[in-house]
């Protein structure tokens, strides 16, 4: 928990033009000390439906004063209900599919990923971005790295944070094998916390029988990450991608 939870920005933004640049920075500055809730917060309002949770996360982000504690507990009061998010969730066969449910006026991304059996993302960062992510049906495991000691980009390179494999030219770096700090399970309803200060993670369906679906808050929003390789701690720059935003396929994205 962090005296900073609480951002009062209102003496610290200029005027509209620099606001949203101003509260950016402000909200970066907080990964450096929050590290998540667990519990809702006793007295504060709890979203019923997606809709309520949509609708409270944009007033929050509309504010001059976000509190990243109550954005924290605006995730975990949401309780799963599929009917409320079904038409976001959109599966493909070869990989886990990132699918935009509402772009927060460009303040956060609020997404659902959809995950077949086995399906697993690459070792990746932040973006020096807020994370949270809740889990609305199955399971996921997610195992947390440290930083490598030597984390080379490689500018040029390009890839997809959802293909696991990265593309394109890369430099050579003969470095140590990521350090793994934890491992643990995302029940349904569960909510877990991480940034950069945090480490890496890498999130995977261990199920060979069961899909996934999660829901996930990136405060900032990004569109740019990194992906790294666990024997060497190489580091590749990743551009991100939406499989469908706000429940119909991208385009850019069909076969």
């Amino acid at each position: 928990m962090t005296s900073l939870a609480v951002m009062e920005l209102n003496n610290n933004c200029g005027g509209d033009e620099n606001r949203n640049e101003d509260c950016e920075k402000y909200l970066r500055e907080l990964t450096k000390t929050f590290t998540g809730i667990d519990k809702p917060l006793k007295n504060a309002r709890k979203c019923e439906t997606l809709t309520d949770l949509i609708g409270e996360l944009r007033k929050t982000f509309d504010s001059d004063h976000v509190n990243i504690e109550y954005v924290n507990h605006l995730m975990l009061s949401y309780q799963s209900n599929p009917a409320e998010w079904r038409k976001f969730a959109k599966f493909d066969r070869y990989r886990y599919t990132r699918n935009l449910v509402d772009a927060g006026n460009g303040k956060y991304n609020l997404m659902i990923l959809c995950w077949n059996e086995g399906h697993a993302s690459a070792i990746h960062d932040h973006a020096d971005s807020h994370c949270f992510m809740k889990m609305l049906k199955g399971q996921l495991m997610e195992t947390r790295y440290a930083w490598p000691k030597d984390a080379t980009v490689t500018e040029d390179s390009k890839a997809d944070i959802g293909s696991g494999q990265p593309a394109g030219e890369e430099v050579e770096y003969n470095g140590d094998e990521l350090e793994e700090l934890s491992r643990s399970t995302l029940e349904t309803n569960g909510v877990c916390y991480i940034n950069d200060t945090l480490g890496l993670h890498r999130v995977e369906n261990p199920s060979h029988t069961d899909v996934a679906v999660s829901l996930h808050l990136y405060c900032p929003p990004f569109d740019v990450c990194s992906i790294f390789n666990k024997q060497n701690g190489k580091r590749t720059k990743c551009k991100v991608t939406f499989w469908s935003k706000f429940g119909k396929r991208e385009s850019s994205n069909v076969n």
